[in-house]
């Protein structure tokens, strides 16, 4: 059956998508959904611009074009991401915005800094930026030591990632960035927002394992990105990662802001995941800040948590400063500012000191 015939039912009609678990042995190709997003905003969409629809549903003229696109299936079994962890991976890995990175180390000499995706990648000219492209080496052009482990945080905003998705075959820019040496790649993650359709849910999924599954197949250090809408998907990420045993995974929380979306979403999925993942396996968050939640996920993964966070940087452009008892603003010098919110935020996690 080709591509097309597998894609997801037109109007979310379960009882005619191939991915329905309850469609019947004569119509599922892989039961592996238990139906309709009741709270989409999309359906019954009777838009004629389908083709400029940020959205991929199974009323998409191109629906056929976008299940090639990720090959023909919904299901996770044919990608594995089985490179190694670099030997020395810090407990805390400060995000850095790419400039003035020497500065900043010469203050607090850390092993490991990552940059996020729209340092490297232009959202303009989705084309790596010229800095990125003169032969040089990623700790080079950050202008830290050799020694130092280089870590790309590959997530963005949506333009951003979708934009890579598309130039990264294009522009063979997994292969160009393969030759920057970044000592890790935490891949891109594609979004599952509440209101999408069940279809752009799935497709998601698979589409950020695959660009992980891409990076690792370059020969990169690669961390894939796991998403997860409803009980289902944590269950078949977890089954992935048992079968496959990735040396990490990834979870980009820099988006989850206020309680509400910590309580509801990250927080009952983390626990789910800190009791069914292999307790080997490492587990990055990305964007974890605030000190309660950081002890929240120490308390569920122990020592194989691996926090990643703009705010020292971020803060430290300001003069101020992470401490126990939140900001402060204390008109330091970027630098000074910088090495004590590391080493603050570092002082979190076990063996997180440098």
């Amino acid at each position: 059956m080709n591509a097309f015939l597998n894609a997801p039912a037109a109007r979310c009609d379960c009882r005619r998508c191939p991915w329905y678990v309850d469609a019947g042995p004569e119509i599922a190709i892989a039961p592996l959904c238990s139906g309709c997003n009741s709270d989409c905003s999309y359906c019954g969409c009777a838009s004629a611009a389908c083709r400029s629809c940020p959205i991929r549903c199974g009323s998409r003229t191109d629906i056929g074009a976008w299940m090639r696109d990720v090959g023909g299936t919904l299901e996770f079994d044919d990608l594995t991401v089985g490179t190694p962890l670099p030997a020395a991976l810090p407990a805390f890995i400060p995000q850095v915005d790419g400039s003035s990175v020497a500065e900043l180390d010469a203050s607090v000499r850390w092993p490991a800094y990552a940059v996020g995706l729209r340092r490297v990648f232009s959202p303009r000219t989705h084309m790596l930026y010229p800095r990125w492209t003169d032969g040089r080496t990623a700790a080079e052009i950050l202008e830290v030591p050799s020694t130092t482990l280089t870590v790309l945080s590959g997530y963005g905003e949506d333009p951003l990632v979708e934009a890579f998705w598309t130039a990264r075959h294009r522009d063979d820019l997994i292969t160009r960035i393969a030759a920057l040496r970044f000592g890790l790649v935490l891949a891109p993650n594609y979004s599952i927002y509440g209101n999408w359709p069940r279809a752009e849910h799935l497709i998601n999924m698979r589409r950020s394992l695959i660009v992980a599954a891409e990076f690792a197949a370059a020969g990169i250090p690669t961390v894939p990105n796991l998403y997860w809408y409803r009980l289902e998907d944590l269950r078949r990420l977890a089954g992935w990662a048992v079968e496959t045993e990735p040396a990490a995974v990834a979870v980009n929380v820099q988006t989850v802001r206020e309680n509400n979306n910590w309580q509801s979403w990250a927080l009952p999925g983390l626990s789910w995941l800190a009791e069914n993942l292999p307790s080997n396996l490492v587990v990055i968050l990305n964007g974890l800040s605030r000190r309660d939640r950081i002890e929240t996920a120490l308390d569920l993964f122990g020592n194989r948590l691996v926090v990643i966070s703009q705010n020292p940087a971020q803060y430290a452009l300001h003069g101020a400063v992470m401490t126990a008892e939140g900001r402060q603003d204390v008109h330091a010098r970027i630098p000074d500012a910088f090495a004590r919110s590391v080493r603050y935020m570092a002082s979190l996690l076990p063996h997180g000191d440098a």
